[in-house]
């Protein structure tokens, strides 16, 4: 026989590492971790502490598509007028966002200390009673409107 016989060796197969082996997961467990669970516990975050600010006269969308103004608050209900004495109770959680915010209510001092100076700034014209014939129209509605308050 003019050809040997070729024997493969029966070497040791290297193991692969267990880091090496798992570190795709862990990549793209972090992945998602940063694009898609942390964003959304930041959003979660922020709905939780814009419905625990929620008071009386916000107007609010629910998460059904109502828009109305919120006429009384719960702890965990709220009631909504939708319309002109047309009141529903919803819970908090389905509050979507908040489209206008009322403001907090200044205390009675600083009420009464700004009330003297608006009633000064106001002037007190007879004169300006739309009845001359040289009043043009603008004048005419700025009296009417004095007239109604």
């Amino acid at each position: 026989m003019l050809i040997s016989p070729a024997y493969a060796q029966a070497g040791q197969a290297a193991e692969p590492n267990m880091l090496v082996t798992f570190l795709p997961l862990i990549a793209i467990f972090a992945i998602f971790y940063f694009l898609m669970i942390r964003p959304q516990q930041k959003k979660m975050k922020q709905h939780k502490e814009m419905i625990g600010n929620l008071r009386r006269g916000d107007k609010v969308v629910t998460a059904g598509g109502f828009i109305g103004t919120v006429a009384k608050v719960s702890d965990d209900e709220l009631d909504v007028e939708i319309a002109k004495d047309v009141k529903v109770r919803v819970v908090r959680s389905t509050i979507a966002e908040i489209v206008n915010k009322t403001q907090p209510r200044a205390d009675k001092t600083a009420a009464k200390k700004e009330e003297p100076a608006a009633k000064k700034e106001e002037p007190a014209n007879d004169e300006d009673s739309g009845d001359s014939p040289e009043a043009d129209e603008g004048d005419t509605k700025k009296s009417v409107f004095r007239r109604r308050r």
